[in-house]
């Protein structure tokens, strides 16, 4: 699984608000490498009735906020990029969380995912790219939005792992396991 941060979150009423993904933005240098998530990126995923997106607090599984099967995170997309809406549970967490994003301690959305296609263009530097379509794992509210070096790591991995299918002249097709 792969993972991106944004600083891009707020409270509405007892619900957290915020925009973990944003299309056609580019990343921070991931170790070699920027990448851009696509319009329709996640769209084949969202729309399927398989559908069980978490949402989470610091990628901590622990801390489940909300999920989609439950109805508990509602994620919309607009032309900007996906917007997620949590309803947290009445617990001591969710309400410690609440009053730090409420005084600003806490102000990052991140989101985890698996690449299933994606394009990368060598002729710049550092190289692009695009992630085409993938499947979103989960949103997560953060104190620390910027990109983890275990993202980057994990990243570098795709991109070495492209290299090499690419230099073989194989279809690249990229699927990381959750590193948690």
């Amino acid at each position: 699984m792969e993972r991106r941060a944004l600083d891009n979150l707020s409270i509405k009423g007892k619900k957290i608000i915020g925009r973990p993904v944003l299309f056609n933005a580019e990343s921070e240098n991931l170790g070699g490498f920027v990448e851009i998530i696509a319009p329709n990126a996640f769209s084949e995923h969202l729309a399927s009735s398989e559908l069980d997106v978490k949402a989470l607090y610091e990628h901590d599984r622990k801390l489940l906020l909300g999920r989609t099967t439950s109805g508990t995170l509602i994620i919309t997309g607009d032309n900007q990029g996906l917007l997620v809406e949590i309803d947290p549970p009445d617990t001591q967490t969710a309400r410690d969380l609440l009053v730090s994003i409420e005084r600003g301690d806490i102000s990052g959305m991140s989101f985890g995912f698996i690449t299933e296609v994606d394009e990368w263009d060598y002729s710049r530097d550092p190289a692009l790219r695009t992630v085409i379509k993938a499947k979103l794992l989960e949103v997560t509210v953060t104190s620390d939005p910027a990109y983890k070096q275990t993202d980057v790591q994990v990243a570098q991995r795709s991109l070495s792992q492209h290299q090499t299918n690419h230099n073989l002249n194989h279809k690249f097709h990229l699927e990381l396991m959750e590193l948690i």
